[in-house]
């Protein structure tokens, strides 16, 4: 008689589960999820999984007709869809990351149910050896100040993740993580380093048409072509993909230290031949 009572059949509504799964080696697992889990694992298109909405907005019928045994969502997610998951016999697990240390706590967490402790762990000391590996080439430089943003309209500030992130990058986040700001604002700051990450666009970001509209031009970021684009998936997925986001900051804020890595998107020119560069 089998032992193993970790699930069988995952419906992933969130990416940041998607790719802790992948990591702890159990992608197989994933029946149905987001399309905004083939952004992080591209992998995860093949063999006819169903593509599901997101926590918010995923339909109860469609998620119980995956036969799940278990379901992965995070905050905000809707009360009456997870009553009619339980209703099915599914188990629920809701996600509600902040820091970094939430974010270990969800890999532990996803890799015990998972049968993969050990596995979860390796994971989790993966990611801590790459920080401190980029924090101590950045120890002793200067600390270029940095707006982040995850959202344009309104325009809101990246989360705690990423200003530590950004901390060991060298940075210094401006700014209250998480929270809505207003341009006039940003600009008064005028930070050195001006970095975009927008939920779900990928690397889209229209760096000129931000500038333009928010009247930015005098910035010191845009003076000096420190304008970046970071890929979407890089910063705003809590899982271990993040330390690839954890590179690409680390080129935008010192990029004589660090090489540029795929997902990192500039714009670079004196002020009025403002013109988009891709690191190659």
């Amino acid at each position: 008689m089998s032992t193993d009572h970790s699930p069988r059949r995952i419906v992933c509504l969130q990416p940041s589960a998607t790719a802790i799964l992948d990591a702890i080696g159990h992608l197989d697992r994933v029946v149905a999820c987001t399309r905004y889990c083939t952004d992080v694992c591209p992998g995860i298109k093949a063999n006819g999984r169903i593509i599901l909405s997101d926590s918010w907005t995923a339909n109860a019928a469609e998620i119980v007709a995956a036969k799940p045994d278990l379901v992965v969502a995070a905050v905000p997610y809707q009360e009456k869809a997870v009553a009619e998951i339980l209703k099915a016999g599914a188990r629920f697990l809701g996600l509600a990351p902040k820091t970094l240390a939430d974010i270990y706590t969800d890999i532990a967490c996803i890799a015990g149910v998972m049968g993969a402790t050990q596995r979860g762990h390796q994971v989790i000391a993966d990611m801590q050896a790459q920080i401190q590996a980029v924090r101590a080439k950045t120890n002793g430089a200067a600390r270029p100040r940095v707006f982040c943003e995850e959202w344009g309209k309104p325009l809101i500030s990246s989360q705690p993740w990423v200003a530590e992130l950004m901390d060991a990058a060298g940075g210094k986040f401006i700014g209250e993580p998480g929270v809505q700001r207003n341009a006039q604002g940003v600009l008064a700051e005028d930070p050195e380093v001006l970095i975009a990450a927008w939920c779900g666009a990928g690397d889209r970001v229209p760096l000129e048409k931000i500038v333009r509209d928010r009247g930015w031009e005098e910035m010191r970021a845009v003076r000096d072509g420190r304008v970046y684009c970071i890929r979407d998936e890089f910063l705003n997925t809590p899982a271990p993909t993040l330390v690839q986001g954890l590179h690409a900051l680390a080129a935008a804020i010192h990029p004589q230290r660090f090489p540029q890595p795929p997902g990192l998107r500039c714009i670079r020119g004196a002020r009025g031949q403002v013109r988009e560069h891709r690191p190659r």
